[in-house]
């Protein structure tokens, strides 16, 4: 055989085998896409189930967030419920349909809730038997924002305590008495005892004790004394059942004791209180009335050594003697 033979012979066999070669690659090509053809299609329910879920699973989790910032926005506008209220409530709100809407998600593909809800409930009543004092401040923050029995601002009183409210929250309630000491109550305390609201009404009746002596005109006193109530702008004149009185209430031991009755706006009860007393001191030793005070006798028996008396009892004795005089 020659060369040229020889060479012609195998270039036909290595086309050949290049031929074949490329059938089979393309056998297996198509073997593969079969294979995989016939798995998606084995296996498309499956897949049309599971994205159906997931997108329902979207829409439902897109749906509770909406409907939860509605609610939440819807509580938080109502005119009548407390700030603070409304705002805890509304995020209640939010987050409990943001909380069916994971439950439902979760139903979805096919976890059970029942055991889930059942594990849930275990784990809040351990966690509220653990907390059982901090959540019963917050049941009593909510019924104080619910019913309101005061407000910022307002001056109260409660087992003992009181100061002006400066905040109102969950838990406790903070506070500042005249003086400016800083008070912080659990809501509990507060709401377990009784609740004296000084601030609450728009006016306030107040009594200021006076006292003359036995051997004064008490006509002339009373007159004094309401010639000095009707002067003041800031005690209630007009209103029927809220007009100035001075009423004899007691004959003491020593003095015959008036009250000077009025009302008033509660922002004034302090100043005015203050500002009265003065005045009435002022009418009745400019009119010669007398304001009694107690006064004590020491006998002396005869033999027995003169005590030594203290300077608080020389001018009381002092005093006693220049009342006698006059």
């Amino acid at each position: 055989m020659s060369k040229d033979t020889a060479a012609l012979y195998k270039q036909r066999n290595t086309l050949y085998s290049v031929e074949n070669f490329n059938r089979y690659e393309d056998v297996i090509v198509e073997e593969q896409l079969t294979h995989q053809l016939e798995l998606v299609q084995e296996n498309l329910p499956l897949y049309v189930d599971m994205g159906v879920r997931v997108f329902s699973a979207a829409l439902i989790m897109i749906a509770g967030w909406i409907m939860g910032n509605w609610a939440s926005r819807r509580i938080q506008s109502f005119k009548r419920i407390d700030e603070t209220l409304g705002s805890f409530l509304g995020g209640l709100a939010k987050y409990a349909v943001i909380a069916v809407a994971i439950i439902t998600v979760l139903g979805q593909f096919g976890v059970e809730t029942a055991s889930l809800l059942a594990v849930l409930g275990g784990a809040a009543l351990a966690i509220g038997l653990a907390l059982q004092g901090t959540l019963s401040n917050v049941a009593a923050g909510t019924m104080m924002l619910i019913l309101r029995p005061f407000k910022v601002g307002d001056y109260i009183t409660f087992a003992g305590t009181g100061g002006t409210v400066k905040s109102l929250g969950l838990f406790g309630t903070e506070l500042a008495t005249p003086d400016n000491v800083y008070i912080f109550a659990p809501n509990s305390q507060i709401w377990g005892n009784d609740i004296f609201n000084y601030s609450r009404n728009l006016h306030r009746r107040q009594d200021i004790l006076v006292s003359i002596s036995y051997d004064d005109d008490i006509g002339k006193a009373i007159k004094v004394v309401q010639k000095v109530l009707e002067g003041e702008e800031r005690i209630l004149q007009d209103l029927e059942d809220k007009q100035p009185a001075v009423l004899t209430n007691q004959m003491g031991d020593f003095s015959i004791n008036m009250i000077a009755r009025f009302w008033s706006l509660s922002s004034d009860y302090w100043n005015l209180r203050w500002d009265l007393t003065k005045q009435i001191k002022e009418a009745l030793d400019k009119e010669g009335i007398t304001i009694p005070f107690p006064t004590q006798i020491e006998i002396q028996r005869p033999g027995e050594p003169v005590k030594s008396k203290s300077p608080s009892s020389k001018s009381a004795k002092k005093s006693t003697s220049k009342k006698k005089a006059a």
